[in-house]
């Protein structure tokens, strides 16, 4: 299989981003690696024209900007999340049930339960300590080894098991951690792994926030390579794709990429995209580079594009009927532009006439996903970006096969596929 150079970066990026958290953190570090100043939202900010800079929230969501030399009128932006749907540990996780230390968990977001059973899991998140002087301070945590598993009950004991038996998540789920366990046993590994990864020794954990993750890694798959499996996909596929756009660019026109946590759980939140993060930033920017006023500011951002990406269902050869006939997106054949005519996406005819634009104009090929009549549609961070900020807005995504799921699917060949119409969205001259 021939080596390719962004699809190395995104399977590494995947394996070490775990989290929302050490997603946003492993893209900060590229942005600074690029040349991008971190600003401090608790500071005053002096920005340069022609500078580029990001900002994070929560530590979990980041905006990275690319400021013009010339004066700031307009904004390619580009949207996605950090999130995905998951197990995260419960502040009283530890109980106990047949000689076992069980974690108790609670899911996050509208996950695919049966995928998480027989995988070899590993820890990690966010951990909260306090040091013996009493300052406190929050560390990355990625336990980096199969640490607990939730097996499944054999056949033989659940005869109706392959015939759509419901899951309960509060009372089959607890993954197995510790033989012979006790609840100060999560407390002492905690620490115990606070020092290996961070040296941080005699420190007490205050709180945290941790999720089990998939130790198997994200890989190439088919004969050929041609797909990607990997948990999280959805949507960090997006995040990556992205800052590979901004980072590409020619960094002459004003562009924006954010990354909003809490998409899965609706958004609502301060680094979510209903929160006031995009738009304190904008405001921010535009007082410094552009026309403070409320009318400059409306200005601005009626003058900008928005594309969310988040990724499509792609046509699955095993279910064909979940699929409208005329609106099955393939992996491999081009970005989807998604389509709702109850605005679940934000896309309209004008936004999506400029991204069929860039599509050939970036000589690749595009597809249109609507859903069944019949059927429900998930939604974006797009509406909720556009109701927030009135910024026109369309919602694209690569295709990709079992979405929320542990592991999930996507064609090896769509990355380079959105990479390129996004770099070409970011160096565009005249926006529509």
């Amino acid at each position: 299989m021939p080596q390719d150079a962004p699809l190395e970066r995104l399977l590494d990026f995947l394996r070490r981003s775990p989290t929302p958290w050490h997603a946003t953190a492993n893209m900060a570090e590229r942005l600074e690696a690029a040349g991008f100043r971190r600003l401090d939202e608790t500071q005053a900010w002096q920005l340069t024209p022609g500078e580029r800079v990001y900002v994070t929230r929560n530590d979990s969501s980041i905006i990275a900007l690319q400021l013009p030399s010339e004066p700031l009128s307009a904004l390619r932006m580009i949207g996605a999340h950090t999130d995905s749907p998951g197990l995260r540990l419960k502040p009283h996780a530890p109980q106990t049930s047949a000689g076992w230390l069980q974690l108790g968990v609670e899911v996050y977001g509208g996950a695919l339960l049966a995928p998480w059973y027989d995988r070899d899991l590993g820890l990690a998140g966010r951990v909260h300590v306090r040091h013996p002087d009493g300052r406190l301070e929050g560390v990355l945590l990625n336990v980096d080894r199969a640490v607990a598993i939730i097996p499944s009950l054999a056949i033989h004991l659940d005869r109706e098991a392959n015939s759509g038996r419901a899951i309960n998540a509060q009372t089959q789920m607890a993954p197995v951690f510790l033989q012979g366990g006790e609840s100060a046993d999560l407390d002492r590994l905690l620490r115990s792994w606070l020092s290996a990864e961070h040296g941080l020794d005699g420190v007490e954990i205050v709180d945290f926030e941790l999720g089990f993750h998939d130790m198997q890694p994200p890989a190439r798959v088919g004969v050929e390579g041609e797909l990607i499996a990997s948990g999280r996909l959805d949507n960090l596929l997006s995040c990556f794709i992205g800052l590979e756009a901004l980072l590409d660019s020619d960094g002459t026109q004003g562009a924006v990429l954010v990354a909003n946590d809490h998409e899965e759980v609706g958004s609502a939140s301060a680094c979510g995209a209903q929160g006031p993060f995009l738009g304190d930033v904008l405001r921010r920017v535009n007082a410094q580079l552009g026309d403070a006023s409320e009318e400059g500011v409306i200005r601005l951002i009626q003058a900008s594009r928005m594309i969310s990406c988040d990724n499509a269902h792609a046509l699955h050869p095993n279910f064909l009927d979940k699929h409208d006939a005329a609106h099955g997106p393939a992996l491999n054949e081009g970005p989807v532009i998604k389509v709702n005519a109850n605005q679940r996406y934000a896309t309209n005819s004008a936004t999506a006439a400029l991204f069929r634009a860039l599509c050939q104009e970036a000589e690749v090929p595009v597809q249109t996903f609507v859903t069944r009549a019949d059927m429900g549609c998930g939604s974006t961070i797009g509406p909720i970006t556009a109701t927030e900020l009135g910024v026109p807005t369309l919602d694209v995504g690569v295709p990709q096969w079992a979405m929320h799921s542990i592991r999930e699917t996507a064609g090896a060949r769509d990355v380079a596929h959105l990479t390129r119409v996004l770099t070409a969205f970011v160096d565009r001259r005249e926006l529509p």
